[in-house]
This record gives C-alpha cells, structure tokens and sequence, in this order.
C-alpha cells in the first residue's frame, strides 16, 4: 500500500522503515521537508504526502495535530484512512492536551468523511515495530468507527509484526481516551522498569472460569 505519515520524528520513522521492510511504498511528510533530508526515507510536503496515501498516518505532535490537518484540508483527506498514534501532552509532560476527549476523537470530529482508527500510542517506536523482541507477545489496542477501517488497520500491524491474538479492537473512537490516558501510566511503568521499551499485556481467565 502506499502509506503517508505526517511527522518525521522517531516515531513516524521507525514505522516507515517497518512498513516498507514489509513491501509497502512509504513517504514522510513534513511542513519544512527541504530541512528534512538525509533520514533515509522520501520526505515531502504534507500536501503532497496526503495525495501520495492510500493510508495516512498521523504522528505528530498531538497538541498541532488537528491544526495540521486542517492545513490539508478535509477534501484533501475524504476517504483515506487516518491512523492516528500521537498523543498530546504539554511540553513538560505533566498534562494532557486534551483531558476530556482524545485527539482520536477530535480529528474524527474534525474530520467526518475521513475514518480514524487509534493505535500504537501505548508503547514506543521500538516496541511499534519490533514487538516480537519483548519477552511475550504484549497487546496493541484498536479504536474506531468504522470496521472496514480497523481491519485494513489490523494487517498493516501484521505487518510490523502483530499477530492477530495480540490485536484488542476495544470499540469506538470515543475509546481512544483510554489509550491516550494511559501516557501517564507508562511514563511511570517506564521509571519503575527503567526502560521505555516494554508493553502491557491483557490478560482473561480461563475459559473454563469466566461467567
């Protein structure tokens, strides 16, 4: 598929290299991309990376993500799905962006004819792309609207290495609250293991136990 992530930071390259290392076309978009150059993948304006996509990615910073897209244009974006992996946090950290709602929902809401499907932000780009290296299989969450959506969705992270059993669909987009919320718990998780790269996992009861 062709794939454009908006963001040239670590995240939005670490999944572009994931992503072509599995076949697909990627192209980095970036509002200055002349000052983005030597990173080993294609860059381009964000215009041109939004025309390029089958799938387009969000991964920038999620206090600007909303205004960035706008700065594309919701004609620009209808049809083309959006996932989206940012989560806003102020500059030091201490607070989200949006404490009542999620920015999964505000670009949805920004952006009706284009559906969104939330992922990815409960771990690092290392662990994004390189699951299989943890010492179990972890869970990687999905929220969104639209089904067809969430499965084109689902083999793009079979792609980086997410086998469906490690694959959660938890609903709706309004469930991107949970998994952008979670920042804070991982910021502590991070501290208390003294890495970034580890995942959760969920975990049921046996079968035979549940009622």
């Amino acid at each position: 598929m062709r794939i454009g992530l908006l963001g040239t930071g670590n995240v939005a390259r670490a999944l572009a290299h994931g992503w072509r290392a599995a076949g697909h076309d990627v192209l980095l978009g970036s509002r200055r991309p002349e000052e983005r150059t030597g990173l080993g993948l294609p860059v381009a304006g964000l215009d041109e990376t939004a025309a390029h996509a089958e799938v387009l990615v969000n991964a920038t910073p999620g206090g600007v993500s909303v205004d960035l897209l706008r700065s594309i244009g919701a004609p620009a974006l209808a049809g083309t799905l959006l996932i989206d992996v940012g989560v806003g946090l102020s500059d030091d950290f201490s607070a989200l962006t949006h404490p009542n709602s999620s920015l999964g929902e505000l670009i949805q809401e920004a952006f009706p004819l284009t559906p969104v499907v939330k992922t990815l932000c409960t771990m690092d780009s290392t662990t994004m792309t390189a699951p299989g290296e943890l010492t179990e299989p972890g869970t990687v969450f999905l929220s969104g609207d639209d089904a067809e959506a969430k499965r084109t969705t689902g083999r793009l992270l079979t792609d980086l290495g997410w086998p469906e059993s490690s694959q959660l669909d938890i609903g709706g987009i309004t469930t991107a609250r949970g998994q952008e919320h979670f920042a804070f718990l991982f910021m502590g998780i991070a501290g208390g293991v003294g890495s970034h790269t580890f995942n959760i996992k969920v975990v049921t009861r046996t079968s035979a136990d549940r009622t």
